[in-house]
């Protein structure tokens, strides 16, 4: 009997390879490596024949276990219309998932083939313009498949309500004002788009922030990395890559340009997406601070304390952009 229960463990690489090796009809021996401990943990997986592939064991969150039977049922739907993707791959018994017994809990695990390509340069307006492409048309896709079971919904609940709880139940902000200001931001943010009229709804990407991709040969962005999408909306779906090119000091809005005219390629925007989408930045935030902290309890307090600088670059980008429109 332990004294302590794990929160968060950390399974052995030969263990990962023999999970595989069970599981998958892969070329043995398996070679495995860790890629990253985080979010989820990732493993490098080498066959016997030196096909690549990533096994990615997801964590259980604040929002509940992983949505692995949406996410790879999507996926596969997107595969099949010719979307760049990385797919996943059959289990002997052709499920697309499994579930795997470790001393906090079961966690889901998902094997995907690994993409070739090179990683997406931020300041490249060609990256910015193919991210766009796909996530047209993996919205040109995803209106034909059903959303229904889905475990999460990328409304303001999801998005900003509940990270809100989070960053207030862990008490990582302690000054009261601060508190104070990032919630009065939030309500604001809810009460701006829920008068917003005849918004988009899309089995979203969830996470498309310009990085999850890799640029094949033909200059395609190539997809990966869908465990935070669900129906939601398509204007959240936009908004992450606009911003991951303004937070944290970032300015580089050319490439969001970039972005939105490799969408439009493929698919256009309705006037009132778009507008939302720019709000939406502030919902992004949101979700990326309660993520951080909802982990405080594992990482540390000292690890997610930037949360409560945060509030300089909300104002700010509320005042710049809705100073005349304020609620």
């Amino acid at each position: 009997m332990l004294d302590f229960e794990p929160q968060y463990s950390t399974p052995r690489i030969e263990t990962i390879g023999r999970f595989i090796d069970k599981h998958y009809g892969l070329a043995g021996p398996v070679d495995c490596r860790l890629l990253n401990r985080g979010l989820n943990d990732t493993y490098l997986v080498i066959d016997g024949s030196g096909e690549r592939y990533v096994f990615r064991l997801s964590h259980r969150r604040s929002r509940g276990p992983a949505d692995v039977k949406t996410e790879t049922a999507f996926i596969t739907h997107l595969w099949q219309a010719g979307v760049p993707v990385a797919a996943p791959m059959p289990t002997r018994d052709g499920a697309f998932f499994l579930q795997a017994q470790t001393p906090e809990g079961p966690r889901e695990g998902v094997l995907f083939r690994e993409i070739s390509g090179r990683e997406p340069d931020a300041t490249d307006a060609g990256d910015a313009r193919a991210n766009g492409r796909t996530l047209a048309l993996m919205h040109d896709a995803a209106q034909t498949f059903s959303s229904e079971g889905a475990a999460y919904r990328l409304d303001l609940e999801h998005l900003l309500h509940r990270p809100c709880a989070q960053i207030r139940d862990s008490r990582v902000v302690e000054d009261a004002d601060i508190l104070g200001e990032l919630e009065s931001i939030a309500a604001r943010t809810a009460k701006a788009i829920e008068t917003c009229e005849n918004l988009s709804w899309i089995h979203c990407h969830g996470d498309c922030h310009g990085f999850n991709a890799r640029i094949d040969d033909a200059g395609q962005a190539v997809f990966f990395d869908f465990d935070d999408g669900g129906p939601g909306y398509l204007a959240y779906d936009l908004s992450v890559f606009l911003w991951a090119k303004v937070s944290f000091g970032r300015a580089l809005t050319p490439m969001w340009t970039a972005f939105i005219d490799g969408y439009r390629d493929i698919r256009p925007i309705a006037p009132q997406d778009f507008e939302a989408a720019i709000r939406f930045v502030i919902v992004r935030h949101f979700w990326l601070m309660g993520e951080y902290a909802s982990r405080a309890n594992e990482w540390g307090s000292n690890a997610v304390g930037w949360i409560e600088r945060q509030a300089a670059f909300l104002r700010t980008w509320e005042a710049d952009r809705f100073a005349d429109r304020l609620f």
